[in-house]
């Protein structure tokens, strides 16, 4: 199923490249207000308001699991059937880092201090990814969302996500560009380590993070406790096994849920000047699937209403789907939305694409009237 814009009733026409339809131009409106005047309607509604009984009971529930998964591992013993161990303890910290997410979007407590606490246990912790280095990398991401030159996820790394970086590699930077919408699935394999290893290197070159120090000890403290109970538990082999298990699936995991909100929507140019509530819906993307879509994004697939609202609670934001797409609607603002397996389609379409240097498509004409 191809990803569909909803836009004034009507499905555009797919597009080749993109599986998206042509995006049309919005008609003039006070775009200052707009955003403030859904904010009112959302606001009013009350879904702006906490759900700390469910975080507690998905908390309770996230322990639970990973004490079972522990407890698991204890019985299981110096078995090859630990493997299947490390898958489920890969979806546990990956749900933990979900947690851990909310609580950095100030989510769950009333006190901001005291979400950004228990982010910092719960990420750094439990999960071994950096919270001061994570939240600095996704808070320019929220704020400009695939834009060049500030948004850190479209930066080019192991993948490039505009033409003109991939045409400016050469050797096995250009090959890899030119295949790596086919190398996306095993690339997301690496993920888990490449964040441990961010996390890391953060920590020991910015001398400038907030309690770099305590979050270097905690790091420290869970990768290397992590591995040493691997290898007092396991043999050799078992251990290393295990523990590439893990980091490969808990790097599927995270980037999966990650992926498909935001790589196939338009780029925005480095001199485009586009108002909050276009920025955020235009280059985001929701994921249909009900419950077990949900849970496995960690509520990441109400992508568009996430980004509206970052402080909006998880549990809310499925609530908040319908004012959101009805206010777009009255606006001509196009909302996209689509199935996982189609998300993943437009985004491996995308990547090779732009990977082979061609020029970019994915511009919206209501990003570019903005351009300055």
């Amino acid at each position: 199923m191809e990803q569909q814009l909803v836009v004034m009733g009507q499905p555009p026409s797919a597009d080749a490249a993109t599986g998206m339809g042509p995006m049309p131009t919005a008609r003039r409106v006070r775009a200052p207000s707009d955003y403030s005047q859904l904010a009112a309607q959302v606001r009013a509604a009350g879904l702006m308001d906490r759900r700390q009984g469910t975080y507690l009971l998905l908390g309770a529930g996230l322990a639970v699991g990973l004490g079972a998964v522990v407890s698991l591992a204890v019985v299981l013993g110096d078995s090859w059937w630990q493997l299947g161990n490390a898958v489920l303890l890969a979806f546990v910290l990956a749900q933990f880092g979900f947690l851990g997410h909310d609580a950095a979007h100030r989510q769950i407590l009333a006190s901001p201090r005291g979400n950004e606490w228990l982010a910092r246990v719960v990420s750094t912790g439990v999960v071994g990814l950096s919270y001061g280095w994570w939240t600095h990398k996704h808070s320019r991401h929220h704020s400009a969302p695939n834009q060049v030159g500030r948004d850190p996820d479209i930066a080019p790394g192991g993948l490039v996500f505009t033409a003109e970086d991939a045409r400016v590699r050469s050797g096995a930077g250009r090959w890899l560009a030119a295949h790596q919408g086919a190398l996306f699935f095993p690339l997301l394999l690496l993920e888990g380590l490449n964040l441990h290893a961010g996390s890391l290197r953060a920590l020991l070159a910015n001398r400038e993070l907030p309690w770099r120090r305590l979050e270097l000890v905690l790091l420290l403290t869970r990768l290397v406790g992590s591995v040493t109970v691997l290898v007092l538990a396991l043999d050799p082999l078992k251990a290393a096994v295990f523990l590439v298990v893990q980091l490969g699936v808990f790097g599927v995991l995270l980037g999966g849920a990650f992926a498909p909100n935001h790589k196939g929507m338009p780029i925005v140019t480095r001199n485009s000047r586009v108002d909050f509530l276009r920025r955020q819906v235009l280059m985001s993307r929701n994921i249909r699937g009900g419950a077990l879509v949900t849970v496995a994004m960690g509520g990441l697939n109400y992508q568009v209403e996430h980004h509206l609202f970052p402080s909006m609670p998880r549990a809310n934001l499925r609530r908040a789907r319908p004012l959101v797409q009805a206010f777009c609607h009255d606006l001509d603002v196009p909302y996209a939305e689509t199935s996982l397996w189609a998300s993943y389609a437009i985004v491996v379409r995308y990547l090779n694409h732009v990977g082979l240097g061609q020029r970019d498509p994915f511009t919206c004409p209501m990003v570019e009237q903005y351009r300055s």
